[in-house]
């Protein structure tokens, strides 16, 4: 009797042991189509997780997987010099579940993609047009940082989560499209989440973080 409770209590943790480690990684149906009727705000703004509300399969249209616009160069006309054209779940509803997206960049003379992170995603960047300057600094402790110079049909990989930035030295207008791991990469560009959130760092902080004085991180603060 005590052996067969001994078998009863192992199977039943075996099941759970199962159960605990299972995991779908890839889709169980062909996609998933967000079904804008049932999103009542602005996900590009509110919602910060993956899935949204599947459209029902026989109304889904091939306008549903569609973009047009990558064609068209960006407005470079800003401090950076630099503008990006994400094509990501917020422009094509069924990149939803997909774990892929694009951006087109363009870049002036001198124009930077400054540094910046994807929290959810690892890019691919190709170099159509142009020659930029690129890289990607480690973690920490080590803060290794990668570089290398691209020219017309040359790609490099940007880790995830890693900070790294693109940089048009040339004289001439430079564009790259980059592919992303994630329908919904997002970005946190360093200097802005730093010295431009709302409300404001103390510059007590931010003077000690960069061994500055305050005045320095008030002209930083005030750019933003």
């Amino acid at each position: 009797m005590a052996f067969r409770a001994f078998l009863l209590v192992a199977a039943l943790l075996s099941l759970t042991c199962f159960h605990a480690t299972a995991s779908d990684p890839s889709l169980l149906q062909d996609f998933c189509v967000i079904n804008n009727m049932c999103v009542t705000y602005d996900f590009v703004d509110a919602v910060r997780v993956n899935g949204f509300p599947c459209k029902d399969a026989k109304d889904v249209v091939a306008a549903d997987f569609f973009f047009s616009g990558l064609h068209l160069a960006g407005n470079t006309t800003n401090k950076q010099g630099s503008a990006v054209t994400p094509v990501n779940v917020a422009q094509i509803a069924g990149l939803n579940t997909m774990g892929i997206s694009l951006a087109r960049i363009d870049y002036a003379p001198y124009g930077l993609n400054p540094p910046h992170t994807h929290p959810r995603a690892t890019e691919i960047l190709t170099v159509l047009e142009g020659s930029l300057y690129v890289g990607f600094v480690t973690s920490n402790p080590g803060n290794k940082l990668f570089t290398k110079v691209l020219n017309k049909g040359d790609v490099f990989v940007f880790p995830q989560g890693l900070i790294h930035f693109q940089f048009n030295y040339g004289t001439k207008n430079a564009v790259a499209l980059a592919a992303l791991s994630s329908q919904n990469p997002g970005v946190i560009t360093v200097a802005n989440a730093v010295f431009g959130s709302k409300p404001s760092i103390t510059d007590d902080i931010l003077a000690k973080a960069f061994q500055v004085d305050k005045m320095t991180v008030d002209r930083i603060q005030a750019q933003f």
